[in-house]
């Protein structure tokens, strides 16, 4: 009986974390704007997104996103790549395989930290992108300290 209770909650956690990736968060026109720069200083989930980011992202893609010899720079990605190619990747996970290289990135769509806060590490990389963002951890808008 446990463990069909366990099963079923998986199922639960697994179509919850599908509809946030198809819900109405996840669904952005290009036009919308995905974050807020203000003299240097960022919205909340701008700053949510390099937390993130940091938790999740970091240990392959390098600091800020600008790559390492282990992953590609997303700086440079997400300025050809739309939200969906982004979320897709990261929901679905990629293989590069060639005979001069062997990149794969892994799936991250039953992570919670990684789906559940998508919106905020795009909008933190597309601003790092859209060069509106320097290297480093942002300050947050309304934050003096």
């Amino acid at each position: 009986m446990r463990n069909t209770s366990l099963l079923a909650f998986s199922g639960l956690v697994g179509a919850g974390l599908l509809l946030a990736i198809a819900g109405s968060p996840g669904a952005k026109a290009e036009n919308d704007p995905v974050y807020e720069v203000q003299a240097g200083r960022v919205d909340q989930h701008t700053f949510n997104g390099y937390r993130r980011y940091g938790e999740s992202c970091l240990r392959c893609h390098g600091p800020d996103g600008a790559g390492s010899s282990y992953a590609p720079n997303l700086t440079e990605s997400l300025k050809h790549l739309s939200y969906d190619d982004v979320v897709n990747v990261i929901t679905n996970g990629r293989q590069n395989v060639t005979k001069s290289q062997n990149n794969v990135m892994p799936a991250f769509g039953t992570t919670e930290d990684v789906i559940l806060y998508m919106d905020d590490i795009y909008g933190y990389l597309k601003a790092r992108s859209d060069d509106k963002l320097p290297r480093g951890r942002p300050k947050r808008i309304g934050d003096d300290s």
